[in-house]
């Protein structure tokens, strides 16, 4: 997967907005205002933070070298994944959807029913 991708893929998602709050070179996208994936969009190999349950977020680590703990971020609930090839585009779309749920799982429930009348 390359950056534009991966951002068509994060943008087809309900509510989803793209920023550039940091710097000029990691695209935030976020669902209802909250961050749900990062994207450092100059580095070669690209890589991606994504949101993931703690327990899998170590899973994940232990099973494919090219997924490491957030950078920047929480690392317990967070990874960064190192989008080299070695890991299937499908299993990426699979963790950006699940980094999407848990933070519209997180959302107040307002803002959660806007989301899905929307």
């Amino acid at each position: 997967m390359n950056v534009e991708q991966i951002r068509e893929y994060c943008l087809s998602k309900k509510g989803v907005t793209e920023d550039y709050p940091f710097d000029e070179v990691t695209l935030v996208l976020k669902v209802m205002g909250k961050m749900f994936a990062l994207v450092s969009i100059d580095e070669i190999p690209l890589r991606i933070n994504l949101k993931c349950d703690p327990e899998l977020a170590i899973e994940l680590r232990e099973k494919y070298e090219s997924v490491l703990p957030g950078y920047h971020m929480n690392k317990q609930h967070w990874n960064t994944i190192i989008v080299d090839g070695s890991i299937h585009p499908n299993e990426i779309k699979s963790w950006i959807d699940d980094s999407y749920n848990l933070i519209v799982l997180g959302l107040k429930k307002s803002d959660r029913d806007i989301l899905l009348k929307g």
